[in-house]
């Protein structure tokens, strides 16, 4: 309890998944979170579920105006912004062939372009207060290829990257910056039609956890990110992905479950 004592955090794409399980976890260890998202609905619902310690504002993340206005009214109200969670995100299912340009430039957009105009606008301030704490969701497929999602594994290598980058500018100032790559994560995103998890975990037994990731699981990572605890960290990448990257196993050799 308490590792987020009096900071305060601004999480996109914070109405559902990963990210309302971000915001619920942040508020626990002490935290003040602005839940950010284009669902308004959800969005309000768990502001008023989280009480005073929370509040929601709209937020388009590929609206560079939008943004300003954003941490302009967080540092107003509250004085600073200790920490920046780039979490929202969307796919695009299809071939390169396939995929039209305006649906390739809208994940890019929100995925990579977002997380670009999050870091650029809190870093003066997190800058001026000499610290801060900025953790990028990229993806395992920020740190792989996968046939059909040409669109979402572009935005998030492009979100590794942009994490190293940010990393080198702004670590000096006491400001860092992280990168998280889930794996599969048992959310609306991945799971759209809300399968039991029994199922869906048949799809993962080629992995070593042999399972689906919880978001719980990846808002823990996240909150270490966040945390003093990760003090040491500058531009790391942490897999949060039960094991995807790792590799896949190959049935029936030795070392192999199925």
């Amino acid at each position: 309890m308490n590792r987020l004592l009096n900071k305060v955090a601004i999480v996109t794409g914070g109405a559902r998944g990963m990210g309302a399980h971000t915001c619920r976890l942040f508020v626990q260890e002490g935290a003040r979170v602005v839940i950010t998202d284009v669902l308004e609905a959800e969005g309000e619902a768990l502001a008023r579920e989280l009480g005073d310690a929370a509040r929601f504002r709209k937020l388009d993340v590929s609206d560079e105006s939008a943004w300003a206005s954003l941490v302009a009214e967080t540092v107003e109200d509250f004085g600073r912004v200790d920490v920046l969670v780039n979490n929202a995100a969307v796919l695009a299912f299809g071939s390169i062939t396939e995929l039209s340009k305006a649906a390739f430039e809208r994940v890019v957009a929100i995925n990579l372009v977002g997380t670009f105009l999050g870091i650029r606008t809190v870093a003066p301030f997190m800058k001026q207060q000499g610290a801060g704490s900025i953790v990028n969701i990229s993806s395992v497929d920020g740190l792989r290829g996968v046939n059909a999602l040409a669109a979402y594994v572009s935005s998030k290598w492009g979100v590794r990257g942009l994490t190293k980058a940010a990393a080198l500018e702004l670590g000096h100032h006491g400001v860092r910056v992280n990168s998280i790559h889930p794996g599969g994560v048992n959310t609306v995103m991945s799971n759209p039609t809300g399968a039991p998890v029994d199922e869906v975990n048949k799809g993962y037994r080629n992995v070593p956890a042999q399972r689906v990731g919880d978001p719980d699981e990846v808002a823990r990572a996240t909150l270490f990110l966040a945390s003093d605890e990760a003090s040491y960290c500058h531009g790391s990448e942490l897999a949060v992905d039960g094991g995807m990257a790792a590799g896949s196993y190959y049935p029936g050799l030795p070392g192999s479950p199925i």
